[in-house]
């Protein structure tokens, strides 16, 4: 029994553009051209002869090739003050996105809480501008307690207790 060896990132890139592109090693650049040339293709208005915007062909290769996930799931990052709005932003910043689940870091407890009431609301603006981000919750969190374990207000060995008793 032979076990897989993990594939190495540009190997995987490389099989992953040899799926979608085709291997184009096995036919010659004449071979090529002549297998893409249809017939009446030169006529100078017939199919695919028409010019496109950038946008067009850049929406085009990233749906092709898969990005276009995460290329929402950034831009859904960086335009969290349009999504929830200039003052809740203020107070609150999206950290990251871990399967599906959007986390919020908020400012205070409050902020949290009025996040977790406006939930339906931000999941409708998600869903309507980026749904191809695949966000399917939100978890607000508030800001972490301080620790008290190292510092100028920690005590050594196991601290005060009730020693009364």
């Amino acid at each position: 029994m032979t076990e897989e060896q993990p594939v190495s990132e540009s190997v995987g890139v490389y099989l992953r553009f040899r799926r979608v592109f085709g291997d184009g090693s096995s036919r010659s650049s004449d071979a090529r051209k002549r297998a893409k040339r249809e017939p009446g293709s030169s006529a100078p208005f017939g199919n695919g002869r028409d010019p496109e915007g950038l946008g067009s062909i850049v929406d085009a290769l990233t749906t092709r090739l898969g990005w276009s996930s995460p290329l929402a799931r950034s831009e859904l990052l960086t335009s969290w003050a349009d999504i929830a709005g200039v003052e809740t932003a203020e107070h609150s910043a999206p950290v990251g996105i871990d399967e599906g689940v959007l986390t919020v870091r908020c400012d205070s407890t409050a902020w949290a809480t009025q996040l977790r009431l406006m939930r339906v609301q931000v999941m409708n603006q998600i869903a309507a501008r980026y749904p191809d981000a695949g966000i399917l919750s939100l978890r607000f969190e508030g800001p972490g307690a301080p620790s008290w374990k190292r510092g100028p207000r920690s005590i050594p060995g196991r601290g005060p207790r009730d020693t009364y008793g």
